[in-house]
């Protein structure tokens, strides 16, 4: 895992937070409250194959 990895996220999590204040303020609190759920799914999937890589490059290190 890179800072590249982290800032991504970061920049997934800035995003959403503006879209949410958007569409809060405009009055569509469904819609603010659909984009924050997809972020988070966005941001654990990406967490998730990091884990995966993780895992992948311990089981080569110790020859499993």
């Amino acid at each position: 895992m890179d800072v590249d990895f982290i800032f991504r996220i970061a920049a997934i999590g800035i995003i959403v937070t503006v879209l949410n204040q958007l569409l809060v303020r405009s009055g569509r609190e469904e819609q603010a409250m659909m984009t924050t759920i997809a972020g988070l799914v966005v941001v654990m999937l990406m967490v998730i194959s990091g884990i995966g890589e993780l895992f992948e490059t311990v089981k080569s290190v110790f020859g499993l």
